[in-house]
């Protein structure tokens, strides 16, 4: 799996407001995606392998890019910052996560981590959140990291199919996407993911996928009750906020919340709505218990 990202603004504050545009290419492995995947216990034979060799360096570069590279026998990361590593490594949203400290958004980090070349066919094995809780034991061993969980009211979205239908496209084996998003060998792949400042294009991706960018957009849990299991092609486009960095309206409300003020008017459809009429889906919000985890302590790397 590989991303390619400008950072954006994200919808909480745990995360840095940097530039709004952003785009990126991400690169499925053909393996289910998974949310919230615990890894197996220790001694398991299916665990996931260790990794063997970790070096972590300061990225002290002025570079807007960043990358995450899911290897053959590892995972390349760089000019990242430590807040989207542990994020992904928890498998939470930002509103999942508290207790961040201001320099794990803005200090930025190379990492080249890969197992022993025993555990190869092993990795190939693993679902992509598998293969991110293999990252938790790094983040405990050279950043320090001590979390605890605590049950807090979060305000959460679910999505379900739209009363007016599914509007996506089911995609079909052997599609070849001729006109569509191309990888860095300059070839057109299923299982790509475009994003950027008021749009997500997919081609022959699973929902999973872009539940789980949903949730990074809205920095809130989203919850798949779709029911759908195939692999789609979308276009989803919608006017952003002025900002795209302030808390959305909810849906089915016409009224922005009482601390976050109403955004400029704009031409199109907001996410909400865009959901519906292009894609044929819909999120709904609702407020209940949810797991958080709490940041207790954290430092800067340790030596290689």
């Amino acid at each position: 799996m590989m991303i390619e990202a400008r950072p954006r603004r994200q919808k909480r504050s745990l995360a840095p407001m940097l530039a709004a545009a952003c785009w990126i290419i991400l690169v499925t492995p053909r393996l289910t995606a998974q949310t919230g995947v615990a890894a197996p216990a220790t001694g398991d034979a299916s665990a996931p392998p260790a990794f063997e060799v970790v070096s972590i360096k300061p990225n002290k570069g002025d570079s807007m890019m960043s990358r995450i590279m899911m290897t053959p026998d590892g995972v390349s990361v760089s000019n990242v910052p430590l807040h989207g590593l542990i994020r992904e490594a928890l498998a939470v949203s930002d509103d999942r996560l508290v207790g961040v400290p201001g320099w794990m958004n803005s200090d930025r980090f190379d990492i080249e981590a890969k197992v022993a070349a025993d555990d190869v066919p092993k990795l190939k094995t693993l679902t992509p959140q598998q293969r991110w809780a293999m990252f938790l034991p790094i983040l405990e061993d050279r950043f320090a990291l001590k979390f605890h969980h605590e049950t807090r009211d979060l305000t959460q979205y679910v999505l379900v199919i739209a009363k007016s239908g599914l509007k996506m496209k089911e995609a079909k084996p052997g599609d070849t996407y001729a006109n569509g998003m191309k990888g860095p060998d300059g070839a057109a792949h299923p299982g790509m993911m475009r994003m950027g400042r008021g749009e997500f294009m997919g081609q022959a991706v699973e929902l999973a996928v872009l539940v789980r960018q949903l949730s990074f957009h809205f920095g809130s849990t989203v919850v798949d009750k779709t029911g759908l299991t195939g692999k789609y092609d979308f276009d989803l486009k919608w006017a952003p906020d002025e900002m795209e960095g302030a808390a959305p309206r909810a849906p089915d409300s016409g009224q922005p919340g009482a601390d976050n003020p109403a955004p400029p008017a704009t031409s199109g459809p907001s996410i909400f709505t865009a959901l519906e009429e292009q894609l044929g889906l819909k999120l709904e919000s609702q407020k209940q218990p949810a797991d958080v985890i709490v940041v207790d302590h954290i430092e800067p790397p340790s030596p290689n």
